[in-house]
């Protein structure tokens, strides 16, 4: 007897559908900093039953890792669609640093998430330290930053980004964008990029930030 090819799909995109349900609150915890919510919480946000919240996680630590992880990875792609000239990375570090601070405003969640976790984040081998990491390396390399050590780098952009955060997060009234073109401009100095230059950077036009899947 052969299956129906039509029900495996939905029973596919229905179990997807919990997982994202599942994951989604999750997040929305997360950024609330509510980390102790117990798993019958978890599940009423997402609507589902406690025994379907088994079907996809063996406990809620591991559900919140999966969701660090998935909003981490998510923006890294969104982040990877935008380096529009992947020779120039100091303009790419600079074009995502921009765009990671101005997150706070058009998907606050999100950077609530990054902002709880910044600290694992920062020392994360995937997502958006992976590429900042890497960006900072080739640019070291293109003589355009001087930093032989990416880890002092990383705890300096690290740091700039996390308090950026806290500040739009706390002052909603601030405006996101000249004061993040403002920051990155400190943080490229600091990374060893000439005064005209981190200028120029961070006067470039940006493309808006994208719904994000969450």
């Amino acid at each position: 007897m052969t299956s129906d090819p039509g029900q495996t799909n939905r029973f596919d995109r229905r179990r997807a559908k919990t997982r994202a349900a599942l994951v989604s609150a999750a997040q929305a915890f997360l950024a609330e900093g509510q980390t102790g919510a117990p798993i019958q919480k978890v599940t009423e946000r997402a609507d589902v039953g406690i025994g379907t919240f088994y079907n996809h996680f063996a406990s809620k630590e591991e559900l919140f890792e999966v969701a660090v992880r998935e909003a981490v990875e998510t923006y890294a792609v969104v982040l990877d669609s935008f380096a529009d000239d992947t020779s120039d990375a100091a303009a790419n570090f600079a074009r995502s640093f921009r765009l990671t601070g101005r997150l706070q405003r058009v998907h606050p969640q999100t950077s609530r998430v990054l902002l709880a976790h910044a600290e694992e984040i920062s020392r994360s081998s995937s997502g958006i330290a992976a590429h900042a990491r890497r960006d900072i390396a080739a640019a070291h390399d293109a003589g355009q930053f001087s930093v032989p050590d990416v880890d002092l780098a990383m705890v300096v952009v690290t740091g700039a980004m996390v308090e950026l955060g806290r500040l739009l997060l706390d002052e909603p009234g601030r405006d996101a964008a000249t004061t993040t073109d403002g920051v990155t401009k400190h943080v490229l100095l600091s990374l060893g990029m000439t005064h005209d230059r981190a200028s120029t950077l961070c006067d470039q036009p940006l493309p808006d930030v994208p719904p994000l899947p969450m």
